[in-house]
């Protein structure tokens, strides 16, 4: 056995590909992500395998490499660029005789030094003590080493029980907490909704320059660095479209990352709600990156898991002041509507054409339609109330509704392609 120090940051890196060709923009994704949380690499093992190992995730000789290097470094951590069990933690911490961090925990530790607000450190803790939950026994192995005896059977059970409903009762209340935050939080977005404001969520890849674009669109102070996950807690600021005597709310966000811990999807799904709820997306896309497309693949598999995928997208392709003759424009798809912007949230360069698009967005053609609902209806009735403003409304006596509605020309053609009854029910 050994004694697992509590601090350290001189670190091992280990990434091992399964099935697959070394990704070096991955492999500097994982440096950068193991810089944030404090660490100091001092040494690298990489290695590809066909599957992982039951037991130790990589090859006994790639065990032996890494344990050489932990010694030879004087490291007091390895971190995987992976997802570990809890067991193949432990075989490995009794391997290399120092701490291991997995991908998951190594994120979860980021998120715990940046949260700043109370609920973005709720979501954390929560998202923490369930990652823990399963890796309870690994504080208690110093009792392995009584073998029994009179009034020495089962201490290490019994602690563990007591561990694991003290942590049960921490995760219910901090639950409780997080209920009441997003009571709030649905509260206000309940208000807006009846004040007819709508919300522009920026969305992206970390450290794609959103919360630089933030600051740019609002004049806030929103911290912004060049480091992974500069932004954690969300952010919502006036938007004045001056030029067309309106208003939006701007919504800054977490940024996303490839192969997200569930833990951190589950925890952060109040916050995420701002996104999910949003009426456009603004997908900020690093456009100097040479794994811009992957991003955003990354991205759009996550807002699926929030439920976010059908909500309209303008791509905003920015940093492009890091590429030589590239110059802000504005790109259009083939239905004449914008859906890409070039610009530079740094430099400014490009600003007023994204004001541009959201103006012209918000104030895109209307239609105005007049629907008869029959009383099974009431899933469609409630998504006209959602995608558009609702004029009138009266009750048939069939005990259907008829609503005349008025909606964005965008909006109305995405319903009749997603609700095949909305077709059959205009009248005019």
């Amino acid at each position: 056995m050994f004694d697992r120090p509590r601090t350290g940051e001189r670190a091992v890196l280990v990434h091992i590909d399964i099935g697959a060709g070394c990704d070096l923009d991955e492999l500097a994704e994982f440096k950068d992500l193991a810089v944030s949380a404090g660490a100091r690499p001092v040494a690298q093992v990489m290695g590809s395998r066909k599957a992982p190992d039951p037991k130790l995730y990589l090859g006994k000789g790639k065990a032996e490499e890494v344990k050489t290097a932990v010694a030879t470094e004087g490291a007091e951590l390895a971190i995987f660029n992976h997802r570990l069990s809890p067991s193949q933690e432990r075989n490995l911490e009794r391997e290399f005789q120092c701490r291991v961090v997995d991908r998951t925990g190594l994120i979860l530790d980021i998120f715990a030094q940046r949260a700043r607000s109370f609920e973005g450190k709720l979501q954390v803790e929560l998202a923490q003590l369930r990652h823990l939950s399963t890796r309870l026994v690994r504080g208690w192995t110093h009792l392995e080493r009584q073998k029994g005896g009179i009034g020495l059977r089962g201490p290490g059970e019994t602690q563990l029980e007591t561990d694991r409903r003290l942590l049960n009762n921490r995760i219910a209340q901090i639950r409780r907490r997080l209920d009441r935050v997003d009571s709030q939080r649905h509260q206000g977005r309940k208000a807006r909704g009846k004040a007819e404001v709508p919300t522009v969520s920026l969305v992206g890849y970390t450290n794609a320059g959103k919360s630089t674009l933030f600051n740019r669109l609002t004049d806030s102070g929103v911290y912004a660095a060049d480091q992974l996950f500069a932004t954690l807690d969300p952010t919502l600021r006036r938007l004045d479209l001056a030029e067309r005597g309106s208003m939006v709310l701007l919504a800054d966000t977490v940024g996303f990352i490839s192969h997200l811990p569930h833990e951190l999807v589950a925890a952060f799904r109040s916050t995420l709600q701002e996104t999910s709820e949003a009426s456009l997306l603004l997908h900020v896309i690093d456009a100097e990156s040479h794994q811009r497309s992957v991003c955003v693949t990354e991205v759009n598999d996550v807002l699926g898991q929030i439920g976010a995928s059908d909500i309209p997208q303008i791509e905003i392709y920015n940093k492009i002041d890091l590429m030589p003759g590239e110059e802000p424009r504005l790109e259009r798809g083939q239905d004449g509507l914008i859906d890409r912007i070039w610009l530079s949230a740094e430099t400014g360069d490009g600003i007023d054409l994204l004001r541009q698009a959201l103006a012209e967005y918000f104030h895109q053609e209307h239609v105005h339609k007049l629907v008869q609902l029959i009383p099974s209806d009431g899933r469609l009735r409630a998504r006209l109330f959602e995608q558009g403003r609702v004029l009138s409304e009266r009750i048939t006596e069939e005990g259907g509704w008829e609503l005349e509605v008025e909606l964005p020309k965008r909006s109305f053609e995405r319903l009749i392609q997603q609700e095949q009854d909305l077709e059959k029910r205009l009248i005019a």
